[in-house]
């Protein structure tokens, strides 16, 4: 079978979507389960789901599935119908977006990885042994013991506009990073093999793989929020429960945060108004995900700096020119820019007056 893919533009995929009046779930779900044969089984997904109008991306690897798309709503027992038919679908859960404003996806696509989280680890985790899933209502009841951590396995930027209260958050920029510098962290913790860990992510996918590497790195009382913050918030709203986590909860598509809260619990990276807005910097070469308030969006053009500033303003043709043999500079610049633009840990509102970063 030939390896499927949309060849349509982007940007006319999306002026496409943007016009049509259909109503569409976004919807997320993954599945540690052994996979075989994945060329065959990516185009066979790829043919019955986009048969059925689907967008967003899913990885594909032999450790397991894992994917965030958007159907058309009263396409969704089809779309169901179709991942309950493959082994590794039975009984699966999907987890529904919590807002919906604005559309997630534009075109489908389904890749083979080497993992479906890449974990920088070189042995494979035995993800056989993972930590209990616990839900909502049990999460708050051991949020108020004193032997509990509450620990988050999502990357800085997520937990910079949203987190869960008295959460320890990792400083890191991937989860390949994250699992080691949460280990030396929890090492500084005195007696930590001993307490109550639960983690948390989005959906589930990345703490549950979190909870493999700290069980088999000796630590014994080890939970996962079932759901990840997603399952946790409808889980909150359906109970009445009381809520622990404050502000937005960070996602992977074109709508870059949900409101959980109406707390705006972060900061402009230019100009350190209240703000917990992502944008991605209008430069084709340099795309670095920041927060950017409303008046700094439109004094910047949507950049983070004024060098990509200057550049955007160049015309395509020179852009190009600029681009080509310079991947190497590029990834410089980003270390660079988010050394600049990423607020220090220690930032909090009384800083609310520091300069500009112009």
């Amino acid at each position: 079978m030939s390896f499927l893919f949309n060849r349509i533009d982007k940007k006319v995929l999306k002026q496409n979507i943007l016009k049509s009046n259909q109503s569409m779930k976004t919807i997320s779900f993954y599945r540690y389960h052994p996979m075989r044969e994945l060329k065959d089984l990516r185009d066979e997904l790829y043919l019955k789901l986009s048969a059925l109008g689907t967008l967003g991306r899913i990885y594909l690897a032999e450790e397991g599935i894992n994917a965030q798309i958007s159907i058309p709503e009263h396409r969704f027992f089809a779309f169901k119908n179709v991942i309950n038919g493959f082994t590794f679908g039975k009984g699966i859960n999907f987890r529904f977006a919590l807002e919906e404003k604005k559309f997630s996806f534009y075109k489908l696509k389904i890749k083979i990885r080497k993992k479906i989280v890449a974990d920088g680890l070189e042995e494979p985790l035995e993800l056989s042994s993972v930590g209990k899933a616990i839900s909502a209502e049990v999460f708050n009841e051991y949020a108020e013991h004193k032997n509990t951590l509450i620990i988050d396995v999502r990357n800085h930027y997520e937990t910079e506009v949203g987190h869960m209260k008295n959460a320890l958050k990792v400083d890191s920029d991937t989860f390949r990073e994250l699992l080691p510098e949460l280990l030396a962290s929890l090492k500084k913790i005195e007696n930590s093999e001993q307490r109550k860990l639960i983690l948390y992510c989005t959906g589930g996918i990345r703490c549950e793989k979190a909870s493999a590497f700290l069980i088999q790195k000796g630590f014994s009382d080890v939970n996962q929020l079932s759901g990840g913050i997603i399952g946790y918030t409808e889980q909150v709203k359906k109970k009445k429960l009381a809520n622990n986590f404050i502000g937005k909860n960070f996602v992977f598509d074109d709508r870059l945060g949900e409101r959980v809260t109406k707390d705006v619990i972060a900061f402009c990276h230019q100009c350190k108004e209240p703000c917990d807005e992502h944008t991605n910097c209008a430069n084709d070469d340099c795309h670095l995900l920041f927060i950017q308030c409303v008046r700094c969006k439109e004094k910047m053009d949507n950049c983070c700096c004024n060098k990509c500033r200057k550049i955007i303003k160049l015309p395509v043709e020179e852009q190009r020119k600029l681009r080509r043999g310079k991947k190497e500079k590029k990834s410089n610049n980003l270390a660079v820019y988010r050394s600049r633009l990423r607020p220090p840990l220690s930032f909090h509102l009384s800083s609310h007056s520091s300069k500009a970063l112009y």
